[in-house]
């Protein structure tokens, strides 16, 4: 009786690195390809004679699918939008403005939806392939942008270069 508790007990210590590595490696981020951008434009209130562009925010840098999902879930839901704003995710040192030079010579493609649920899922979906290198020619999109509006949302996938066809199709 007592050499199996001895047995059992050696058993338990023999296992106990092992589930010490798997927990260990559990609580590892996990690290993306490349950093990505959150932004925020609330043109709801706009002020008289502002130029285009002075209510776009940073709000957060992320190469974590762990940090995504913390401010997925917590912030950046269209459905969270007040009318007339928009969120933006640019990978990192691309600001989402045609004036940014990675994206000057860019185009978009756009999807418009009269149901927010839609708009929902479709920014889920696009920010889940954007982030997790989904696209056969990642390398030319710059980000993506999801506006609400009270007539259409629309949600838009800005590439750098209009020119190429490839990444255009």
């Amino acid at each position: 009786m007592a050499s199996e508790a001895a047995v059992e007990v050696n058993a338990i210590s023999a296992a106990a690195p092992e589930a010490e590595a798997t927990t260990a490696a559990e609580k590892q981020p996990h690290k993306l390809e490349r950093k990505w951008t959150f932004w925020f434009d609330n043109q709801s209130r706009p002020k008289q004679g502002a130029a285009w562009g002075t209510s776009l925010r940073k709000v957060y840098t992320f190469d974590t699918v762990e940090e995504f999902w913390c401010l997925y879930d917590q912030i950046f839901k269209p459905s969270k939008l007040p009318g007339n704003a928009d969120f933006h995710l640019f990978k990192a040192g691309i600001e989402p403005k045609w004036e940014d030079p990675e994206c000057a010579s860019g185009g978009k493609w756009s999807v418009t939806s009269n149901r927010k649920a839609n708009l929902e899922n479709m920014w889920l979906e696009t920010l889940m392939a954007l982030i997790g290198e989904q696209f056969d020619e990642a390398d030319e999109i710059c980000g993506v942008v999801a506006s609400v509006r009270q007539r259409q949302d629309k949600l838009a996938l800005w590439t750098k270069t209009a020119t190429n066809e490839a990444a255009q199709v």
